[in-house]
Parts: structure tokens; sequence; C-alpha cells
């Protein structure tokens, strides 16, 4: 399977990247290299168009989030579907990583920690 191109915006020291329809087993190594090459350091990670997110993307998602961390970073989620809120919740990603109800929401409150 052909790794799916990175779909990402930037908006000042915020990059929003687009999760694909599916963040599961044979996607998630490339997309995760892909987010990590990033040059910003505050991502929103957007999963309103994911439509399949197993325990692979889970995963992906969690060491992201750690791995950015370590570069002084921070990952944020972005998601309004409902369903992809409650896996999250029943994970407890929640709780590890902020998830906001939209994009424009995640990139403002990266706007207001960073003054």
């Amino acid at each position: 399977m052909m790794a799916t191109p990175l779909s990402a915006e930037t908006f000042g020291p915020v990059t929003v990247v687009h999760a694909p329809e599916e963040l599961s087993g044979d996607q998630v190594e490339s997309f995760r290299q892909a987010v990590l090459a990033l040059p910003q350091r505050c991502i929103v990670l957007d999963l309103d168009r994911t439509e399949l997110l197993d325990s692979a993307g889970l995963t992906a998602i969690a060491d992201l989030g750690d791995q950015i961390r370590l570069q002084s970073g921070q990952l944020k989620i972005a998601t309004s579907d409902p369903i992809n809120r409650k896996i999250l919740e029943i994970t407890r990603l929640d709780q590890e990583l902020e998830v906001l109800p939209s994009v424009l929401e995640a990139v403002r409150s990266f706007r207001q920690e960073l003054g």
C-alpha cells in the first residue's frame, strides 16, 4: 500500500495536520514519520475526516504526543466527530492529549499559550 501524502496547513507557529480517512495498520508508520519531520512543534491533528481509527492509529497518536513533547512541542487533537471523540474518551487518550471540538479552537488555544 502506498503512503498517503501528508495533508497539512501552517498558521504561523502552528501546523494543522489532516489525518487520512484511515489511520490504521499500514499507514501509521509513514504518517508518524511525516508528522515528526514537520519543522513546527505546535501541531494540531485534525481527525474530522478519519473514518477508521484502530489500535495502531491510537498508539501512533499517543507516541506522536510523547515524541513531540520530547522536542519541546505539543500535539493537540481537533475533532467534532462524535465517534472519534468517544474513541479518544474510552481509550483515555483525551486525558493524555488536549482534544478540542474544532481546528480553529485548537489553533487559537496555541496562539493564547504562545502569547
